[in-house]
């Protein structure tokens, strides 16, 4: 059951990862746009955002790891 969590820890460390990625790329495409306060808003949003799955994707990371062993 231990190695069961510590897999699933992993995989929704790895998709909290992509999301991440996946972000940064909306975001990278925000950039291109005129800035108005919406768009100025979205960026910040998403700023927070990216930094939330990179910290969740490393605390699951961390603890998969740990549970592994």
């Amino acid at each position: 059951m231990q190695k069961f969590i510590a897999i699933t820890q992993l995989l929704l460390s790895l998709l909290f990862l992509v999301g991440a990625a996946a972000t940064m790329h909306n975001l990278y495409s925000l950039f291109s746009r005129p800035e108005t306060i919406s768009v100025v808003n979205t960026m910040v949003g998403q700023g927070v955002l990216i930094i939330a799955f990179l910290v969740f994707s490393r605390v699951l990371f961390a603890k998969g790891r740990a549970r592994w062993r």
